[in-house]
């Protein structure tokens, strides 16, 4: 098992100075960067500092992508079916698999560690799983009312048309039934 990454051991504080200097950077310039970790009492190697560049960089990219596909979903996709929110699922379930994923990966955390961090990743699966489901009901709901909506403005418009040419009570009611299935 490899020993734990030096950013693990420093204070929220100093992860997000250091962050925020490889952000100024643009992730470049680890030569420089090195220069200013020994400046402000940081011991980190260049490449330590490279491989936490590019993990924080992947987690940037992906929250970058998740945004930009949400708005162009709000752009395109109109919202009488709800299908912003199936798409805003669709992602988030993408991205905990990635995190599961990732989880098999981490070689430095202790067994028990690993079973807390799988188990809040399948809270949240399970959590996405209802939200899913919910968004699927309320999806079915809304297509038969829709549904409903249009029979009932169908059988209107027929029967009225048909009223004109004298057509009994008795057929305008059988049309009725059988547009709107009662």
């Amino acid at each position: 098992m490899s020993s734990p990454a030096q950013i693990d051991g420093w204070t929220p504080e100093q992860r997000a100075d250091f962050e925020r200097e490889l952000i100024r950077r643009n992730f470049a310039d680890y030569d420089g960067l090195v220069v200013w970790l020994n400046d402000n009492g940081f011991e980190l190697s260049r490449s330590a500092a490279y491989r936490h560049a590019t993990k924080l960089k992947r987690r940037i990219q992906a929250v970058r992508n998740s945004t930009e596909a949400a708005r162009m979903i709000a752009e395109a996709a109109p919202d009488d079916s709800d299908l912003r929110s199936a798409a805003v699922i669709s992602l988030v379930q993408s991205e905990l698999f990635d995190v599961m994923v990732s989880l098999q990966d981490l070689e430095y955390a202790e067994p028990y560690e690993r079973v807390g961090l799988l188990k809040d990743a399948a809270k949240a699966v399970a959590d996405m799983t209802r939200a899913s489901t919910l968004q699927k009901e309320w999806q079915l709901k809304h297509t038969a009312r829709i549904r409903q909506e249009a029979r009932s403005e169908a059988a209107e418009e027929l029967t009225a048309g048909l009223k004109s040419d004298g057509i009994s009570v008795e057929l305008e009611a059988s049309i009725k039934r059988i547009l709107l299935g009662k």
